[in-house]
């Protein structure tokens, strides 16, 4: 797929220039967070999770969330509503969220390169050194310092995790 080696030519790019601390890792083609964790050898907590989301505002307006969760947590479509202030939440259609992302599902960054992107993120992915995600492709993944993501990424953090 064209857009995904854009995608992943624009991250590491951008990782760069903006002197980003990360490492790649290569792996077998996946894209299920729970078994790529595996292959990248860590717990899936320390990986984001990242799903957009389609919320209306009333009968006319729909506006995509980036929602970056920890791997092991599950997106509370509800928290996202409420903050959005939707009157409806659900997972975006794959062929508009891989039109989004620049990439397939299951490859999607915990980055909103694209403007119509408001990105979102819960607290708990920072309680790590390092996040790890599939780098717009299905055999290479980035562990991204932490600290490096916030700064350059400028998520909104909220609480978007399902209480457990």
């Amino acid at each position: 797929m064209t857009t995904t080696n854009a995608t992943y030519t624009r991250l590491i790019t951008f990782l760069d220039e903006q002197e980003a601390r990360y490492r790649l890792i290569d792996h077998a083609p996946e894209g299920r967070t729970e078994i790529v964790s595996a292959f990248r050898g860590h717990p899936a907590s320390h990986a984001a999770k990242c799903i957009i989301v389609m919320v209306k505002l009333g009968k006319k307006v729909t506006k995509f969330i980036l929602a970056v969760v920890p791997g092991d947590a599950r997106l509370d479509l509800g928290a996202i509503k409420s903050i959005a202030q939707g009157t409806y939440a659900g997972f975006a259609p794959p062929d508009r969220a891989e039109e989004l992302a620049g990439s397939v599902v299951g490859t999607v960054l915990p980055f909103a390169f694209d403007p119509r992107l408001e990105l979102i993120a819960d607290p708990q992915i920072i309680e790590f050194d390092e996040l790890f995600f599939n780098a717009a492709r299905l055999d290479q993944s980035i562990a991204l310092n932490t600290a490096d993501y916030v700064r350059l990424a400028k998520p909104r953090f909220e609480r978007i995790i399902e209480r457990q």
